[in-house]
C-alpha cells in the first residue's frame, strides 16, 4: 500500500512511473474490506478512497482484540493509528509486536502509531492549533497527529484562553500565515468565537470536556460555539481527530493539490 495516497494521486503516479502497474494495482486493491475473525472488519482502503489514514478507537476494546485489530490494520494498510489508547492497550500492542512494525507511542494525544514504512508524505498546507488552557492540550494533540499524518505542516499556541485574553495576540503573529485553524476549548468555549473575529481563515471549534458545574463535560462550551456570532464550524465534544481530518482537507484544498 501507498499510506495515505488517494485513487488519483496513484493514478498520477502511475502515469509519471514513479510506481509499477503492479504497486498501483495493489494500492487501489486496498480498497476491499478484510474480516477478521468474525469481530471486525478491516478498512484497508480508507487512505486510497479519502486521503486519511485509518484510525482505531481504542477506548472500549478488549485489549487483546485491539492489538490483533491494529496489527492486521497496519500489515493491510502499511500504517494504522489508535487514539484513547490506556496502558493496557500499549501493553498489548507491545507484546504481540513484530520485528518488523515500528511504534510511535504518542502520550501528550493518547495515541500510538504503527507503520511498515516511512512516515507520512508532506501534501503542503499548515494548520494552526490553540488551546484556550492546558487542560485542552491532549485533545488539541490528537487533532495535530492527525493533521501531520494527513501531511500538513502543524503550529501551535496553548493556553492562550480568555482568562488571560492578552496571551493570544502575540500566539496569534506566529500563526497567522495557516490555512485554517482549530481551537480548542473547554468550559464557556468562548476561544474559538474571538479568534474567528481576529482571522482570515476558516476556523474549527472543538468543545473539550474540561469544565464542571451546570452544563459540564463541554455542553456549555458546545453550546457556545454553536451560538457564536463569529463564523466557524463546530465538531463535537473533545473531537480531536475530526478537527484534525477536516482541518487536514482545507488545508490541502478540497484534497486537489
Amino acid at each position: 500500500m501507498l499510506p495515505n495516497a488517494t485513487i488519483r494521486e496513484i493514478l498520477r503516479m502511475y502515469r509519471s512511473g514513479e510506481v509499477s502497474e503492479d504497486e498501483a494495482a495493489a494500492a487501489i486493491e486496498g480498497l476491499r474490506i478484510d474480516v477478521l475473525d468474525g469481530m471486525a472488519r478491516i478498512d484497508a482502503g480508507r487512505s486510497v478512497r479519502c486521503g486519511m489514514p485509518e484510525v482505531v478507537l481504542a477506548e472500549g476494546k478488549d485489549p487483546l482484540t485491539f492489538a490483533e485489530i491494529m496489527l492486521a490494520q497496519v500489515k493491510a494498510a502499511g500504517r494504522c493509528i489508535a487514539t484513547r489508547v490506556s496502558p493496557a492497550h500499549i501493553e498489548a500492542l507491545r507484546s504481540r509486536l513484530p520485528s518488523d512494525i515500528r511504534m510511535e507511542h504518542r502520550e501528550a494525544a493518547r495515541a500510538v502509531i504503527l507503520s511498515t514504512g516511512n512516515g507520512p508524505d508532506p501534501r503542503g498546507g499548515t494548520v494552526a492549533i490553540l488551546t484556550a488552557g492546558t487542560s485542552d492540550i491532549p485533545v488539541a494533540e490528537e487533532a495535530r497527529l492527525i493533521a501531520e499524518e494527513m501531511g500538513c505542516d502543524v503550529r501551535t499556541a496553548y493556553d492562550v484562553g480568555v482568562a488571560g485574553i492578552h496571551r493570544l495576540f502575540s500566539a496569534l503573529k506566529d500563526l497567522i500565515p495557516a490555512d485554517v485553524f482549530i481551537v480548542a476549548a473547554g468550559r464557556e468555549g468562548t476561544l474559538p468565537a474571538i479568534v474567528a473575529g481576529l482571522v482570515d481563515r476558516p476556523v474549527i471549534g472543538v468543545p473539550v470536556s474540561t469544565g464542571y458545574g451546570y452544563m459540564g463535560g463541554g455542553e456549555a462550551a458546545l453550546a457556545s460555539m454553536l451560538q457564536a456570532c463569529s463564523v466557524l464550524a463546530v465538531v463535537n465534544i473533545d473531537a480531536g481527530f475530526t478537527a484534525g481530518a477536516f482541518a487536514a482537507q482545507v488545508a490541502h484544498g478540497g484534497g486537489r493539490r
